[in-house]
């Protein structure tokens, strides 16, 4: 059975050619400006700054709840498609913290070097006890795309970084976790890595490969 969203032609045939991006991170839409002119779609994403869109509340528990609400609001608000990303760093010693919270764990939205200050504090006690032990850790994307603000079928795609968790930031690219990330197979953090070489392999490129999968 075919599909309306089978391919990037039909999405330009079906879909308007502007989808607000649910997010006013410079980071991450950094990130998915690359990805999607990689994708060479005919569609211009537009992050919800620039159209006055304030961030909703997200009040969802888990990444897939507030990548929903992210995306609906900023639908319902624009009148377009749109897609929204949730994405943390989960560390299962600290029973997936920082999770949903990643971006104030330290109590203060975005604040990057006072996030992975808590995250290094907070490991400290479990590297005591076991000193010689890798701290594992992983990156989780949760992309959600509507068509419509009242989609009942939104597409959600999910990407997983695995790494390990160091003691002390290495690398000065990236931004959120990236310097503590480590990456043993590359001998790297993703902090180190180029942009092209993060966007290939990270979480959020698995997520928006997935997503044009979908597509």
């Amino acid at each position: 059975m075919s599909s309306a969203f089978s391919s990037p032609s039909s999405i330009q045939n079906h879909m308007p050619k502007k989808w607000v991006l649910a997010s006013n991170n410079k980071g991450k839409l950094a990130e998915f400006k690359r990805l999607f002119a990689e994708a060479d779609l005919d569609i211009t994403i537009v992050p919800q700054g620039q159209l006055n869109i304030e961030d909703a509340i997200e009040d969802g528990l888990s990444f897939v709840e507030n990548a929903i609400i992210k995306a609906r609001h900023a639908s319902r608000v624009s009148g377009l498609p749109a897609i929204a990303d949730d994405s943390g760093l989960c560390v299962p010693v600290l029973e997936n913290a920082p999770g949903i919270y990643s971006a104030r764990y330290a109590g203060e939205h975005g604040n990057d070097a006072k996030n992975n200050a808590k995250l290094i504090a907070d490991l400290q006690p479990i590297r005591d006890e076991q000193p010689d032990a890798p701290i594992k850790g992983m990156f989780v994307c949760v992309l959600a795309m509507v068509r419509h603000a009242d989609d009942p079928l939104p597409i959600i795609a999910q990407g997983l970084w695995h790494g390990e968790i160091l003691e002390a930031p290495h690398g000065d690219g990236g931004f959120g976790y990236d310097p503590l990330f480590w990456l043993p197979k590359l001998n790297a953090t993703a902090a180190s890595l180029s942009a092209s070489d993060k966007n290939s392999i990270s979480h959020r490129g698995q997520a928006i490969q997935q997503l044009l999968e979908q597509l």
